[in-house]
């Protein structure tokens, strides 16, 4: 994209980096807004990611550029951000300014399971939550091919982080499985460490405890 394509009031405020276009990204992530059926299990990001497992997200700044006026969106250590539904930045035509090539990277809506504070997951909540990502991607997304989704994956920074048990009653599991691998099964790179519950090797009652709170919980579809 080049600068001389943008609203000339917006030309001299993003001499830098490249920009793509704010309401492109609004109507995107409108849709989880407008989503009728159950979603309290879920939520929303729009999510910048390495294009290849060579990328980096560090240093990466997004930012929101409408007549007057201009806001940082913060990433986190995923490349989400808290997407802001603005009408006046879609009527104003405003754009988002990434100070990286954006052909190094993907530009997405992305949905996860909400964390929860205290650690600890009912069996059957992950499955409700697993069933209503499914249900959502596959009215919303007609890309969408996954199958049935059969898991979810609790992302985390480091290794030492990533302590999930299971819990039936007052017993609780040895630790789960611990790998290197990307947050989102579609993403290149291990930069994560990540532990994978899946529903067919696993209680249907019963908890899911983690030690400390991940960074994400992601389906898995098979």
């Amino acid at each position: 994209m080049c600068a001389l394509l943008l609203p000339a009031w917006l030309a001299a405020q993003v001499p830098d980096g490249e920009w793509f276009s704010y309401r492109d990204a609004y109507r995107s992530m409108v849709v989880f807004e407008k989503y009728g059926k159950p979603k309290h299990f879920l939520q929303n990001h729009f999510q910048i990611s390495p294009r290849d497992g060579a990328g980096t997200l560090d240093g990466l700044r997004l930012t929101l550029n409408a007549r007057g006026s201009q806001l940082n969106l913060p990433l986190d250590p995923l490349g989400r951000t808290v997407f802001p539904l603005l009408k006046a930045a879609y009527d104003d035509n405003a754009v988002l300014v990434l100070n990286r090539k954006l052909s190094g990277y993907v530009l997405r809506p992305r949905v996860s399971i909400v964390v929860r504070a205290d650690g600890v997951y009912e069996a059957a909540d992950l499955r409700a939550a697993c069933e209503q990502a499914q249900a959502y991607q596959r009215a919303t997304d007609a890309a969408f091919r996954g199958g049935q989704c059969v898991g979810v994956r609790f992302v985390f920074a480091r290794k030492g982080e990533a302590q999930l048990r299971l819990r039936q009653g007052a017993q609780d599991s040895a630790p789960l499985p611990v790998s290197d691998g990307p947050a989102f099964p579609d993403e290149a790179g291990a930069g994560f460490s990540v532990v994978n519950y899946r529903f067919d090797a696993a209680p249907a009652q019963g908890q899911v405890v983690s030690a400390s709170a991940p960074l994400a919980i992601v389906p898995l579809y098979q």
